[in-house]
Protein backbone atom coordinates (compact mmCIF):
# COMPACT_ATOMS: atom_id res chain seq x y z
CA UNK A 1 0.00 0.00 0.00
CA UNK A 2 2.66 1.79 0.99
CA UNK A 3 4.31 2.18 -3.04
CA UNK A 4 0.99 2.71 -4.75
CA UNK A 5 0.36 5.76 -1.91
CA UNK A 6 4.16 7.15 -3.33
CA UNK A 7 2.86 6.47 -6.89
CA UNK A 8 0.20 8.83 -6.49
CA UNK A 9 1.93 11.27 -4.99
CA UNK A 10 3.94 11.16 -8.12
CA UNK A 11 1.14 11.03 -10.08
CA UNK A 12 -0.87 13.27 -8.36
CA UNK A 13 -4.10 11.18 -8.04
CA UNK A 14 -5.52 10.18 -4.51
CA UNK A 15 -6.47 6.66 -6.06
CA UNK A 16 -7.10 5.34 -9.50
CA UNK A 17 -9.43 2.32 -10.62
CA UNK A 18 -8.85 0.80 -14.14
CA UNK A 19 -12.74 -0.05 -15.07
CA UNK A 20 -11.87 -2.19 -17.87
CA UNK A 21 -9.58 -4.82 -17.99
CA UNK A 22 -9.55 -8.31 -19.44
CA UNK A 23 -8.02 -11.51 -17.74
CA UNK A 24 -7.70 -15.17 -18.86
CA UNK A 25 -7.22 -18.25 -17.46
CA UNK A 26 -3.16 -18.77 -17.57
CA UNK A 27 -3.36 -21.90 -20.16
CA UNK A 28 -5.08 -19.30 -22.91
CA UNK A 29 -4.19 -16.15 -21.87
CA UNK A 30 -1.20 -15.84 -24.50
CA UNK A 31 -3.71 -17.37 -27.26
CA UNK A 32 -6.28 -15.14 -26.54
CA UNK A 33 -4.59 -11.85 -26.24
CA UNK A 34 -2.90 -12.65 -29.41
CA UNK A 35 -6.31 -13.33 -31.05
CA UNK A 36 -7.30 -9.52 -29.94
CA UNK A 37 -4.47 -8.38 -31.25
CA UNK A 38 -5.26 -9.93 -34.87
CA UNK A 39 -9.23 -8.94 -34.31
CA UNK A 40 -8.20 -5.10 -34.36
CA UNK A 41 -4.58 -5.28 -36.06
CA UNK A 42 -2.60 -3.62 -33.58
CA UNK A 43 -0.20 -4.50 -30.79
CA UNK A 44 -0.69 -6.09 -27.77
CA UNK A 45 1.14 -4.85 -24.68
CA UNK A 46 0.46 -7.89 -22.23
CA UNK A 47 -0.23 -11.61 -22.41
CA UNK A 48 -3.84 -11.05 -20.47
CA UNK A 49 -2.71 -12.87 -17.05
CA UNK A 50 -3.76 -11.26 -13.42
CA UNK A 51 -0.44 -11.18 -12.85
CA UNK A 52 0.54 -9.36 -15.56
CA UNK A 53 -2.78 -6.80 -15.09
CA UNK A 54 -1.45 -5.80 -11.69
CA UNK A 55 2.05 -5.63 -12.75
CA UNK A 56 1.20 -3.29 -15.09
CA UNK A 57 -0.95 -1.24 -12.95
CA UNK A 58 1.63 -1.33 -9.79
CA UNK A 59 3.13 1.09 -12.18
CA UNK A 60 1.36 3.61 -12.28
CA UNK A 61 -0.24 2.43 -8.56
CA UNK A 62 -3.89 1.17 -10.15
CA UNK A 63 -6.02 0.36 -6.64
CA UNK A 64 -8.38 -1.37 -8.08
CA UNK A 65 -9.55 -3.17 -11.64
CA UNK A 66 -12.69 -4.18 -13.02
CA UNK A 67 -12.06 -7.35 -14.37
CA UNK A 68 -13.93 -9.79 -17.64
CA UNK A 69 -14.21 -11.74 -19.94
CA UNK A 70 -16.59 -12.13 -22.75
CA UNK A 71 -18.52 -16.03 -23.64
CA UNK A 72 -18.19 -16.47 -27.39
CA UNK A 73 -20.75 -19.43 -27.11
CA UNK A 74 -23.10 -20.15 -24.82
CA UNK A 75 -21.25 -22.81 -23.10
CA UNK A 76 -18.59 -21.11 -22.13
CA UNK A 77 -20.95 -18.62 -19.63
CA UNK A 78 -20.77 -20.29 -16.30
CA UNK A 79 -16.88 -21.12 -16.76
CA UNK A 80 -15.93 -17.56 -17.33
CA UNK A 81 -17.89 -16.59 -14.88
CA UNK A 82 -16.43 -19.14 -12.26
CA UNK A 83 -13.00 -17.95 -13.40
CA UNK A 84 -13.54 -14.79 -12.60
CA UNK A 85 -15.10 -15.17 -9.06
CA UNK A 86 -12.00 -17.00 -8.28
CA UNK A 87 -9.71 -14.62 -9.55
CA UNK A 88 -11.62 -11.99 -7.36
CA UNK A 89 -11.10 -14.10 -4.77
CA UNK A 90 -7.66 -14.39 -4.73
CA UNK A 91 -6.74 -10.83 -6.00
CA UNK A 92 -8.02 -7.93 -3.41
CA UNK A 93 -7.68 -5.69 -5.94
CA UNK A 94 -10.57 -7.16 -8.45
CA UNK A 95 -13.81 -6.06 -8.59
CA UNK A 96 -15.41 -9.07 -11.04
CA UNK A 97 -18.17 -8.17 -14.21
CA UNK A 98 -19.49 -11.97 -15.15
CA UNK A 99 -20.69 -12.58 -18.79
CA UNK A 100 -23.96 -13.74 -20.68
CA UNK A 101 -24.63 -14.83 -24.15
CA UNK A 102 -28.19 -14.80 -25.75
CA UNK A 103 -28.64 -18.34 -26.31
CA UNK A 104 -27.66 -19.09 -22.65
CA UNK A 105 -31.35 -20.11 -21.50
CA UNK A 106 -31.03 -20.33 -17.88
CA UNK A 107 -29.76 -16.52 -17.43
CA UNK A 108 -32.09 -15.64 -14.51
CA UNK A 109 -30.75 -18.45 -11.98
CA UNK A 110 -26.73 -17.77 -13.45
CA UNK A 111 -27.19 -13.70 -13.11
CA UNK A 112 -28.69 -14.33 -9.66
CA UNK A 113 -25.87 -16.61 -8.49
CA UNK A 114 -22.76 -14.49 -9.44
CA UNK A 115 -24.40 -11.58 -7.90
CA UNK A 116 -24.71 -13.59 -5.02
CA UNK A 117 -20.88 -14.43 -5.63
CA UNK A 118 -20.03 -11.19 -5.36
CA UNK A 119 -20.11 -9.68 -9.11
CA UNK A 120 -21.03 -6.50 -9.71
CA UNK A 121 -22.41 -6.53 -13.46
CA UNK A 122 -21.65 -8.20 -16.66
CA UNK A 123 -19.15 -7.62 -19.91
CA UNK A 124 -20.86 -7.69 -23.56
CA UNK A 125 -18.63 -7.70 -26.22
CA UNK A 126 -21.23 -8.30 -29.22
CA UNK A 127 -18.43 -7.62 -32.04
CA UNK A 128 -16.78 -11.16 -30.81
CA UNK A 129 -19.88 -12.79 -29.19
CA UNK A 130 -21.25 -12.08 -32.77
CA UNK A 131 -25.00 -10.93 -32.29
CA UNK A 132 -26.37 -7.54 -32.40
CA UNK A 133 -26.99 -5.97 -29.25
CA UNK A 134 -30.63 -4.83 -29.72
CA UNK A 135 -31.85 -8.22 -30.31
CA UNK A 136 -34.75 -9.31 -29.47
CA UNK A 137 -33.32 -11.96 -27.05
CA UNK A 138 -31.76 -9.88 -25.05
CA UNK A 139 -34.54 -8.40 -23.78
CA UNK A 140 -35.59 -10.73 -20.63
CA UNK A 141 -31.63 -10.49 -20.01
CA UNK A 142 -31.64 -6.75 -19.80
CA UNK A 143 -34.72 -6.66 -17.73
CA UNK A 144 -32.94 -9.07 -15.29
CA UNK A 145 -30.36 -7.07 -15.44
CA UNK A 146 -31.94 -3.77 -14.42
CA UNK A 147 -33.66 -5.66 -12.10
CA UNK A 148 -31.01 -6.81 -10.28
CA UNK A 149 -29.02 -3.24 -10.18
CA UNK A 150 -26.48 -4.83 -12.26
CA UNK A 151 -24.62 -3.11 -14.43
CA UNK A 152 -24.09 -3.72 -18.37
CA UNK A 153 -20.66 -2.82 -19.35
CA UNK A 154 -20.71 -3.04 -23.36
CA UNK A 155 -18.43 -2.90 -26.20
CA UNK A 156 -19.36 -0.18 -28.41
CA UNK A 157 -18.30 0.43 -31.99
CA UNK A 158 -16.44 -1.11 -34.52
CA UNK A 159 -16.98 0.58 -38.47
CA UNK A 160 -16.48 -2.82 -39.53
CA UNK A 161 -19.05 -4.84 -38.00
CA UNK A 162 -23.32 -3.99 -37.32
CA UNK A 163 -23.57 -5.69 -33.89
CA UNK A 164 -22.89 -2.91 -31.51
CA UNK A 165 -22.89 0.68 -32.45
CA UNK A 166 -24.09 3.75 -30.83
CA UNK A 167 -27.10 3.65 -32.36
CA UNK A 168 -27.92 -0.10 -31.49
CA UNK A 169 -26.91 0.83 -28.21
CA UNK A 170 -29.31 4.01 -27.79
CA UNK A 171 -32.15 1.13 -29.03
CA UNK A 172 -31.09 -0.74 -25.56
CA UNK A 173 -31.15 2.74 -23.82
CA UNK A 174 -34.76 4.01 -25.31
CA UNK A 175 -36.11 0.22 -24.42
CA UNK A 176 -34.73 -0.20 -21.33
CA UNK A 177 -34.24 3.00 -19.09
CA UNK A 178 -33.73 1.09 -16.14
CA UNK A 179 -30.90 -0.69 -17.05
CA UNK A 180 -27.35 1.14 -16.25
CA UNK A 181 -25.22 0.55 -19.49
CA UNK A 182 -21.65 1.74 -19.91
CA UNK A 183 -20.97 2.13 -22.97
CA UNK A 184 -17.19 1.45 -23.86
CA UNK A 185 -14.51 3.67 -25.48
CA UNK A 186 -16.30 7.11 -25.51
CA UNK A 187 -19.56 5.40 -26.27
CA UNK A 188 -18.24 4.24 -29.88
CA UNK A 189 -14.79 2.68 -30.87
CA UNK A 190 -14.10 4.22 -34.33
CA UNK A 191 -17.29 5.50 -34.36
CA UNK A 192 -16.93 8.00 -31.97
CA UNK A 193 -19.13 11.09 -33.98
CA UNK A 194 -22.51 8.28 -34.26
CA UNK A 195 -21.50 8.50 -30.48
CA UNK A 196 -21.36 11.87 -30.31
CA UNK A 197 -24.94 12.68 -32.47
CA UNK A 198 -26.65 9.41 -30.61
CA UNK A 199 -25.27 9.11 -26.92
CA UNK A 200 -23.59 12.04 -25.68
CA UNK A 201 -25.74 13.50 -23.19
CA UNK A 202 -27.99 10.41 -22.13
CA UNK A 203 -27.95 8.40 -18.78
CA UNK A 204 -24.93 6.59 -19.65
CA UNK A 205 -21.84 6.01 -18.69
CA UNK A 206 -18.83 5.87 -21.06
CA UNK A 207 -15.05 4.93 -20.59
CA UNK A 208 -11.67 6.05 -21.83
CA UNK A 209 -9.88 2.47 -22.99
CA UNK A 210 -9.02 1.77 -26.04
CA UNK A 211 -9.74 5.57 -27.46
CA UNK A 212 -6.71 7.66 -26.53
CA UNK A 213 -4.69 6.61 -28.58
CA UNK A 214 -7.08 7.13 -32.01
CA UNK A 215 -9.58 9.58 -31.14
CA UNK A 216 -8.40 13.10 -31.54
CA UNK A 217 -7.41 15.06 -28.77
CA UNK A 218 -9.77 18.39 -29.37
CA UNK A 219 -12.76 15.32 -30.03
CA UNK A 220 -11.72 13.94 -26.91
CA UNK A 221 -12.62 16.97 -25.29
CA UNK A 222 -15.41 18.13 -26.97
CA UNK A 223 -17.12 14.77 -26.50
CA UNK A 224 -16.15 15.17 -22.36
CA UNK A 225 -17.35 18.44 -22.12
CA UNK A 226 -20.72 17.79 -24.15
CA UNK A 227 -21.48 14.47 -21.97
CA UNK A 228 -20.20 15.36 -18.64
CA UNK A 229 -16.86 14.17 -17.09
CA UNK A 230 -19.18 12.80 -13.81
CA UNK A 231 -20.38 10.31 -16.76
CA UNK A 232 -16.34 8.49 -17.81
CA UNK A 233 -14.33 6.35 -16.08
CA UNK A 234 -11.08 5.75 -16.79
CA UNK A 235 -9.71 2.35 -18.84
CA UNK A 236 -7.04 0.45 -19.77
CA UNK A 237 -8.24 -2.13 -22.13
CA UNK A 238 -5.87 -3.89 -20.67
CA UNK A 239 -3.82 -6.84 -22.36
CA UNK A 240 -3.84 -4.35 -25.79
CA UNK A 241 -2.43 -1.26 -23.93
CA UNK A 242 0.36 -0.25 -21.04
CA UNK A 243 -0.86 1.48 -18.01
CA UNK A 244 1.92 4.12 -17.82
CA UNK A 245 1.01 4.81 -21.84
CA UNK A 246 -2.47 5.21 -21.36
CA UNK A 247 -2.78 7.19 -17.84
CA UNK A 248 -0.11 9.45 -20.04
CA UNK A 249 -2.71 10.19 -22.83
CA UNK A 250 -5.44 10.79 -20.61
CA UNK A 251 -3.37 13.69 -18.50
CA UNK A 252 -3.10 15.33 -21.87
CA UNK A 253 -6.93 15.96 -21.53
CA UNK A 254 -8.25 19.36 -20.68
CA UNK A 255 -9.57 18.44 -17.21
CA UNK A 256 -9.28 20.03 -14.20
CA UNK A 257 -7.36 18.30 -11.49
CA UNK A 258 -10.61 17.75 -9.74
CA UNK A 259 -12.45 16.57 -12.91
CA UNK A 260 -9.46 14.20 -13.25
CA UNK A 261 -9.66 12.49 -9.59
CA UNK A 262 -13.58 12.01 -11.05
CA UNK A 263 -12.91 10.32 -13.66
CA UNK A 264 -9.98 8.10 -12.57
CA UNK A 265 -11.78 6.92 -9.56
CA UNK A 266 -14.54 8.77 -8.28
CA UNK A 267 -17.26 8.64 -10.21
CA UNK A 268 -16.73 4.56 -10.23
CA UNK A 269 -17.15 4.44 -6.93
CA UNK A 270 -20.65 6.49 -7.02
CA UNK A 271 -21.76 3.55 -9.10
CA UNK A 272 -20.46 1.15 -7.10
CA UNK A 273 -22.38 2.70 -3.71
CA UNK A 274 -25.58 3.09 -6.31
CA UNK A 275 -26.00 -0.43 -7.02
CA UNK A 276 -25.33 -1.68 -3.60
Amino acid sequence: MEYCYNLHILWGFSMIIDFHAHIYPEKIAEKAAKAIGLFYDAPIAYNGTSLKLIESGSKIGVDKYVVHSAATTEAQVESINNFIIKECSAHSEFIGFGTMHPNYTDFEKELVRIKKEGLKGIKLHPDFQKFQVDCPEMDPIYEKLAELKMPVLFHVGDCRFDFSGPKRILNVYNKHPSLIIIAAHFGGYTEWQESLDNLVGKDIYFDTSSTLWKLPLEKANQMIKAHGYEKFFFGSDYPMWDHEDELSRFNQLDLTAEEREAVLYKNALKLFERIK
